[in-house]
């Protein structure tokens, strides 16, 4: 079943009107009123088909080229609603199409009962009018709600953050704890060795002073022994000086 589209609009001209639209696939209704008197357009599927086909256009892109200069009031376009002689209202509306100015035109009727269209379109503006307050108000309450979990959100995020914060703070403590005691072991591990290292030099140092005078002393016993055996080998009798004769 094809369903059906609603528009209206107040178009603002010389006298305000509203137009009421009811869209369908291959024609559409129109009614307008301005408050007082009323008048009504149906467009068949054959009058839409001729008109179509006049402009070379498909039937579907006619139909929505005219429900949205009809559903809303386009800026730049000239719109008109003249008198057509007796009684009829000629709706006519301009375009631009590849630069050139062209205008449409349909041809209404008066209603045969005015009272009934004027009261129908303000019942669907009124009904158009509450289902946007509904919608206002759902979407209001909608935004709210994203406004405090947004607002959760954030203080959630600044919690995490100053916890994080904190969190760092700690381990860089710690950390730095650690790091200044290795540091500090280090010290005296290389100040310990240090020492050892100057232990040692001078425990080689002694020894090889030792050493040193040990040889020193061993080369003048040597030479004490060669004195006693020089001296010994002189006191020998075979060694005896000779005197010397007398004359």
């Amino acid at each position: 079943m094809d369903s059906a589209r609603h528009t209206c609009l107040k178009l603002q001209i010389s006298q305000p009107i509203f137009i009421k639209g009811t869209w369908f696939s291959s024609h559409f209704h129109l009614s307008i009123t301005d408050a007082l008197n009323a008048w009504t357009c149906d467009a068949s599927e054959e009058e839409v088909k001729e008109r179509a086909s006049n402009w070379d256009q498909p039937i579907s892109e006619y139909i929505d080229m005219s429900e949205r200069y009809l559903g809303f009031q386009q800026p730049g376009s000239v719109y008109g609603f003249a008198d057509a002689g007796g009684g009829y209202k000629r709706l006519s509306w301009t375009f631009d199409k590849e630069g050139t100015k062209l205008e449409w035109r349909w041809k209404f009727k008066p209603a045969e009962n005015c009272k009934t269209i004027t009261a129908g379109i303000l019942d669907f503006l009124m009904d158009a009018n509450i289902r946007l307050s509904e919608e206002v108000v759902m979407k209001t309450r909608s935004n709210e709600k994203l406004k405090a979990e947004a607002e959760k959100c954030l203080a959630q995020s600044e919690k995490f953050q100053n916890e994080k914060a904190e969190f760092e703070t700690t381990i860089y403590t710690k950390f730095v704890g650690v790091l200044n005691s290795k540091k500090s072991k280090l010290r005296e591990l290389r100040d310990r060795l240090s020492n050892q290292e100057s232990t040692t030099n001078l425990q080689e140092d002694e020894e090889a002073s030792t050493d040193k005078t040990e040889t020193f002393d061993g080369d003048s016993e040597d030479e004490d022994s060669t004195m006693d055996v020089t001296s010994t080998s002189k006191d020998t009798p075979g060694n005896k000086p000779r005197g010397r004769k007398r004359k």
